[in-house]
């Protein structure tokens, strides 16, 4: 049986729910214009609509950063490392140089990578000898992606080196001076397990102070729907509670009265700045405030309080 290494058939089987337009390698290419959405947005808007749609498990916060406030937003590329044994070395190599890949594993992985992508590498949490990128692979991967980066479960080395990049984020699990070594590389544009989250090849990478957050493809612009919604509400009610309009209490309800939803409307429709929270569908909220059981149920089955 072929190893399963970046084959474009089982990248779309895996990916199944996008309906959109794919890279040649078969990931799905969700759109720049949906990325730079993401990246003004939180962690926390963009993670709540995830959570409560049973996405539950694709949040890792235990992750140094390469540089602290560089926000990350990019599509996955995934890879899959376990501990070396010779038979399966001398298959993975087999199959890498029939396809013309040269050198090691993870510089097959760089050396795939396109505009805004970013390397998300399990390396089983291995730090010594388990060092994914130093300064030469990391100026390879900001060459190539132009604002990407890679977040590892493993090490990085040359760290000195690495920090000099800018532009470019990397979360990594450890320092370590040795080279990578005693590993092979088992997936390639496959399932990916980092930490506590599941990343898929295409899953649009969110990374801040906060942590990493893996949005699954055919999710993103449900959430970027969702997350616009509670920013709009956001600055709605800080801007009612600093006028003394409305209480916490009601700010704060999981439904707002119907009064609240059309001050809120003709709020954000008074000032441009507010231009891309103009037009969002607010009917549901508006079902819930006249009181129809189905839509106060969905939006109790979205609170998480």
């Amino acid at each position: 049986m072929e190893l399963s290494l970046n084959r474009r058939e089982e990248i779309q089987e895996l990916t199944s729910q996008w309906r959109g337009e794919r890279f040649e390698d078969g990931r799905p290419k969700v759109s720049d214009q949906l990325l730079e959405k993401i990246r003004k947005m939180t962690l926390e808007e963009v993670w709540l609509p995830l959570y409560v749609m049973g996405y539950q498990f694709q949040f890792e916060g235990e992750l140094k950063r390469l540089h602290a406030k560089e926000k990350m937003v990019g599509r996955a590329v995934t890879c899959t490392f376990v501990p070396t044994r010779p038979d399966l070395f001398q298959a993975t190599k087999a199959y890498g140089s029939k396809r013309g890949w040269t050198g090691t594993c993870n510089q097959w992985v760089v050396d795939s990578l396109t505009e805004s992508d970013v390397v998300v590498a399990d390396m089983y949490d291995k730090i010594y000898n388990g060092t994914f990128v130093g300064g030469n692979l990391t100026t390879a991967i900001k060459s190539r992606t132009g604002n990407g980066g890679a977040v590892i479960w493993g090490g990085v080395r040359d760290i000195e080196q690495m920090k000099k990049i800018e532009g470019i984020q990397v979360c990594y699990r450890g320092v370590d001076p040795t080279p990578i070594r005693e590993c092979v590389m088992a997936g390639f544009n496959g399932v990916t397990r980092i930490g506590n989250a599941v990343c898929l090849p295409g899953d649009v990478v969110f990374s801040t102070e906060s942590g990493v957050l893996f949005i699954p493809s055919h999710m993103v612009e449900i959430v970027v729907n969702e997350a616009n919604k509670s920013h709009a509400k956001d600055i709605f009610g800080f801007e009612m509670l600093k006028q003394g309009i409305y209480t916490t209490a009601q700010i704060d309800s999981t439904i707002w009265s119907m009064e609240m939803l059309d001050k809120m409307e003709v709020f954000l429709n008074q000032y441009q700045q507010n231009k891309e929270y103009q037009g969002l569908d607010w009917s549901l909220e508006k079902s819930a405030a006249l009181g129809k059981p189905d839509a106060v149920a969905e939006i109790m089955k979205r609170c998480l309080e």
